[in-house]
């Protein structure tokens, strides 16, 4: 289906539509506001917002994950490789730092390494599959993206696209193999981090539709109504990998994550709230009209800071009203 980055424009979680910035949204399920990951820098990550490597981790100890990446950042500070404040997570396989190797693979000007890198990069990952089937992977391709870059809307760049068309065939002749050997079943998902400036095809990191809009593949059917019939954001790939999965995210993660599974049953879609005159304006939409929404309230953000925060039960509505208007007068903040 096709796909949005950028969080919910003009709003409190817009995001950067920009590489680091969207593969973390990815990851933990959050916007900006949450995972603090505002671009390529990757200073200070928000690890309060766990990723789903680490959630796996968490509750299957012996699960085998894996990363190839054409950027070794990907691993180390995203998601955290082997620090205390990200939990001390550990990954499995891991093939990637090549852009650091400058005898292997010699840094020309016109990108052709980092073509060649991701080739490295798909193979590795292939094998690793087909041989090992780790339980998690992740894998990152970046030759696109320069060639968008360099060239805009060009014959570069569509030419770099349909190489990485070949590449995803690589790895799903990978995933069939392991389907029809070991009748393991697995799940796909292709997408990508960000669009494209409108005028050229050359920037990224604003706000327009083209730098908003971005695309999903996967092998799963059938995804659900919301997945075909809303408005899918990359933030709703996370759960939809721990749905399918079995993770059982903990509460006080769960209640954070941003975004909605695209398989399986779904109640309700893209929920919204303003603060008006000490009421909260509630509003979604119903998805399936059974049943009722339970509002819970917290008057704090302490989990942003790794501490609990107290949810209180403030209402049930109608799933099919798809609105609540709640007074919380007497129950002040500064939160919101």
């Amino acid at each position: 289906p096709g796909m949005h980055v950028g969080g919910d424009a003009t709003t409190y979680n817009q995001t950067p539509t920009i590489s680091a910035v969207g593969y973390n949204s990815l990851l933990t399920g959050t916007w900006v506001n949450k995972h603090n990951v505002p671009d390529n820098d990757i200073k200070d990550p928000n690890y309060n917002y766990q990723n789903v490597f680490r959630l796996l981790k968490a509750q299957y100890p012996a699960k085998r994950t894996a990363i190839f990446s054409s950027w070794e950042d990907n691993r180390t500070k995203l998601l955290g490789y082997h620090l205390p404040e990200a939990g001390n997570l550990n990954v499995d396989w891991y093939f990637d730092g090549y852009e650091k190797d400058t005898v292997n693979f010699k840094h020309d000007r016109a990108s052709n390494y980092m073509h060649r890198i991701d080739e490295k990069v798909v193979s590795e990952a292939s094998a690793t599959i087909k041989k090992d089937a780790p339980d998690l992977s992740w894998v990152y391709l970046e030759y696109t993206d320069d060639m968008g870059h360099a060239h805009g809307d060009s014959p570069e760049f569509y030419a770099a696209v349909k190489m990485m068309d070949v590449q995803m065939g690589k790895l799903y002749d990978a995933i069939q193999y392991r389907e029809t050997h070991f009748k393991e079943k697995w799940l796909l998902v292709i997408t990508t981090d960000h669009g494209r400036d409108e005028k050229t095809g050359r920037g990224h990191g604003g706000q327009s539709a083209r730098q908003r809009n971005t695309w999903m593949v996967t092998n799963y059917k059938p995804l659900n109504t919301y997945a075909t019939r809303y408005y899918p954001a990359i933030v709703d790939i996370m759960p939809t990998v721990t749905r399918y999965m079995n993770i059982n995210v903990p509460t006080n993660v769960k209640r954070e994550i941003d975004g909605t599974p695209l398989i399986g049953k779904v109640s309700v879609a893209e929920p919204a709230a303003m603060f008006i005159q000490g009421n909260l304006d509630i509003t979604w939409k119903a998805v399936d009209p059974a049943g009722k929404v339970k509002v819970w309230l917290a008057k704090t953000n302490d989990f942003k800071v790794g501490k609990p925060d107290t949810y209180e039960l403030i209402g049930e509505v109608p799933v099919a009203d798809q609105h609540a208007f709640i007074s919380v007068k007497d129950k002040p903040s500064d939160f919101y």
